[in-house]
């Protein structure tokens, strides 16, 4: 048997942390991800997915995730259900995640005047980092194309071939 479920979405609000009475960290938060076709108008629909993650991953996801923010997250579907006040069964649906990758830098969500150079990580052990101004924005400016030539043919000798 297998439960196994990878989605990738953005944030509807900013994930909310909370405590089990015992002191394990529990967030949840809801990702939008969009269906692959448009309906009748010709709009995309939505899909919006209860997410929910413990200890050392809730808190990192209370931490650095944002509404609006490109996400990927992978664990299994679970239903659980409940009796409410009036007696009724109400059952939820959601998924557990056991693995959260931010897709975009913490400034870039709905902010399109950033200019991107940030490189952060999550490297899955509890620690976030980031990296400051991203490597390739200063190797751009210092390097110049190698293939802006004038057309000429290159050199290469039978030796630097690993064929």
């Amino acid at each position: 048997m297998l439960n196994r479920v990878i989605l990738i979405g953005r944030l509807t609000k900013d994930p909310e942390l909370r405590y089990t009475p015992s002191g394990v960290a529990v967030t949840q938060f809801t990702l939008a991800v969009d269906r692959p076709f448009t309906n009748q108008s010709g709009n995309r629909e939505a899909d919006f997915i209860p997410i929910v993650t413990w200890r050392q991953l809730a808190e990192t996801c209370a931490n650095y995730l944002r509404k609006g923010r490109l996400t990927a997250v992978e664990g299994r579907m679970q239903v659980r259900h409940y009796d409410n006040n009036e007696g009724r069964r109400v059952y939820i649906t959601e998924v557990v995640a056991d693995n959260v990758r931010f897709l975009e830098s913490a400034g870039s969500a709905g902010n399109a005047g950033n200019s991107g150079n940030r490189d952060e990580s999550y490297d899955g052990g509890g620690q976030y980092r980031d990296r400051g101004p991203s490597q390739d924005s200063g190797r751009n400016q210092q390097q110049q194309d190698p293939f802006s030539d004038d057309g000429s043919p290159i050199d290469i000798s039978d030796d630097d071939l690993p064929f």
